[in-house]
């Protein structure tokens, strides 16, 4: 597509209350508009392009400055993710909380190896100690297995981590799903969005077996590619999520 906008701005408006959590009232802050010409930016359905906080409006803002003559859709991440969060979270929030607890009952960090032991010891090690931030902090208390069987978490444990998940708001939820998918975790994306961890240490934590794997046997340029991909994904939603947290 080939750009046809000169000018780019963010109007600031009265809040309507749709991207604040699930517990603030209506018109209580600002919203941001993304204008293109003094017009509303506008998502792939129409909807106007409307963030929660001036920082996310100025990053995605700066995302469509930076376009040449050629729209690169692609180097736009954080306007994707507002555009999911507009188009597909805000009209189906249910469901897609639902899609995330998902993770919840099948959570990377819950099914462990039992060889070799150099690999059992560093599991334990490095993902332990969120699945005990989840118990401490989200009162989901979630168990470990071995192997690939399925594992059946409490349900008071399940209730726990979606009300967690529900006390977000579209923009944030967007976000979840995309690092929840690409760590398979949806205890790593909740730390992420708790800022309990940081972008680097989600990837390193959901990526453990791999690089335990490189470092024996060394890395492909297929397998490169992939990791890459993963880390940037983690990365995009983890600063999408610290975007929507500042003024």
């Amino acid at each position: 597509m080939k750009r046809f906008y000169t000018a780019v701005a963010v109007a600031e408006e009265a809040s309507s209350g749709n991207h604040g959590s699930p517990g603030n009232s209506p018109g209580n802050s600002s919203e941001f508009l993304l204008t293109l010409d003094g017009l509303a930016a506008r998502t792939p359905v129409g909807e106007r392009l409307i963030l929660p906080t001036s920082a996310l409006a100025e990053a995605i803002a700066g995302e469509w400055r930076g376009q040449k003559d050629d729209m690169d859709f692609e180097a736009m991440p954080l306007t994707r993710l507002a555009g999911t969060a507009i188009d597909r979270v805000a009209p189906q929030r249910e469901v897609i909380i639902a899609g995330l607890m998902a993770y919840a009952e099948n959570d990377l960090l819950c099914y462990r190896v039992d060889q070799p032991p150099e690999l059992v010891s560093r599991q334990d090690e490095h993902w332990q100690p969120l699945l005990d931030w989840a118990g401490e902090t989200l009162g989901a208390e979630l168990t470990t297995t071995t192997g690939v069987t399925p594992l059946a978490q409490s349900t008071p444990s399940l209730e726990a981590l979606e009300q967690a998940v529900s006390a977000h708001d579209p923009m944030t939820l967007a976000a979840l799903g995309s690092a929840a998918a690409a760590a398979g975790s949806l205890i790593l994306a909740l730390a992420l969005a708790r800022a309990f961890i940081d972008a680097s240490r989600a990837f390193e934590l959901s990526t453990l077996h791999e690089a335990f794997q490189i470092e024996r046997w060394g890395e492909d340029e297929e397998a490169a590619q992939r990791l890459g991909g993963l880390r940037e994904e983690i990365t995009q939603a983890a600063h999408f999520m610290d975007l929507c947290r500042e003024g």
